[in-house]
């Protein structure tokens, strides 16, 4: 699969502090970029046989369409779309116009992850998004319109502009619109962000565990009960509709990431990242050169890596996978460190593959780390 990051924002949300361009002046040198990057890489993957592309990262959608389909017959000159393929745009509301998304429809794009966070003005505000909440439904409304059926949508719980009977209403307004797919996450507070310094200055109030912990598992009882299955910790889908390209890199498979800080992993022991400059990324492909750096994972690096993945899925990790991976000696060690967590009921074998029981998936982050090896 191939994953490009197209790093071009129009704003910066108040809980995000990732680097992204702020201007798009860099937008043709970055489409030629990323061509020249896909020649320079067209044989790092094994399986040419393409299951899912995915454009993400910033604000791809403010590509046109003429772009973004420029992009797709650069794939296809070195790589074959596989019959169900899964090729997904990232998009912001406010991008989805008519226009827009009337040329999309005329691509192979099928998917869209359409990054909503709230159907409440107020919540909207807090994040400082660009669109509203009218803008939020009439943008899936539109797409709807124009024969897209496989959209995802983000939605941000734990907000302190919210409460549990504003997320219930968040929530039946996706089941009214139909939405197969939601991806959620709680606000967090990150440091050198709006919010953190909102929240130092007492201006807004900080969000709690206690009402978070509630909304997330008032969501899994309510998308389960509309048909919804839960199958990683923040995302949903109803049958048919899980993300495949998601799904990969959770079964820790092969991956080819393009495009500044991208991340790419060859289904092994090597993972490289690009860097995160958009100048210097476009230049140094100006040269024929690749603007990345490799990382050589040992074995103690994948078994960690398998774990920390694999215990936010519903079918957890492959045992037999993690074994092969790995050396007798640490097989040892990850057979002892389960012990007492099977016996607590944190975690279950079924099927040979180690899982955490739903009911635990909020302490997720915390058992996995238990178990990891650290030197």
């Amino acid at each position: 699969m191939i994953y490009f990051h197209i790093p071009f924002c129009k704003q910066k949300c108040s809980y995000c502090n990732f680097h992204f361009s702020t201007s798009l002046k860099y937008k043709d040198e970055m489409v030629s970029a990323l061509k020249k990057e896909i020649f320079l890489r067209k044989d790092e993957l094994e399986n040419r046989n393409l299951q899912s592309v995915y454009f993400g990262g910033g604000t791809p959608s403010l590509l046109s369409v003429n772009e973004l389909q420029s992009i797709l017959d650069e794939v296809l000159k070195y790589f074959s779309f596989d019959e169900k393929i899964e090729i997904t745009l990232e998009a912001n509301p406010d991008d989805l116009d008519a226009e827009f998304l009337k040329g999309l429809a005329n691509t192979p794009f099928n998917r869209l992850s359409i990054g909503t966070q709230s159907f409440f003005n107020e919540d909207l505000q807090l994040m400082n998004r660009a669109h509203n909440a009218g803008e939020a439904e009439d943008s899936i409304k539109r797409a709807q319109d124009f024969g897209f059926e496989n959209i995802s949508i983000d939605l941000i719980y734990g907000s302190p502009t919210s409460n549990l009977g504003i997320w219930k209403k968040n929530l039946e307004k996706t089941i009214e619109l139909q939405i197969p797919h939601i991806s959620s996450y709680a606000l967090t507070v990150e440091p050198k962000t709006a919010l953190n310094a909102w929240i130092s200055q007492g201006k807004v109030a900080a969000p709690k565990d206690t009402d978070q912990h509630q909304e997330f598992f008032f969501m899994t009882e309510f998308l389960k009960k509309n048909g919804f299955e839960h199958y990683e910790i923040s995302n949903f889908g109803k049958p048919g509709f899980h993300s495949k390209h998601n799904s990969a890199y959770w079964k820790y498979r092969e991956y080819l990431g393009l495009g500044p800080s991208a991340h790419s992993y060859n289904g092994r022991n090597e993972r490289s990242c690009n860097v995160a400059n958009n100048p210097q990324y476009i230049q140094t492909l100006t040269q024929n050169k690749l603007a990345k750096e490799t990382e050589i994972l040992t074995e103690k690096d994948q078994y960690n890596e398998m774990l920390m993945i694999g215990l936010r899925t519903s079918w957890g990790v492959d045992l037999i996978l993690l074994k092969e991976k790995i050396s007798a000696e640490l097989w040892n060690y990850f057979q002892n460190v389960i012990k007492e967590k099977l016996q607590s009921g944190l975690l279950e074998i079924s099927e040979n593959h180690l899982r955490i029981p739903e009911k635990n998936w909020f302490l997720a982050d915390g058992i996995a780390s238990d178990l990891f090896y650290v030197e």
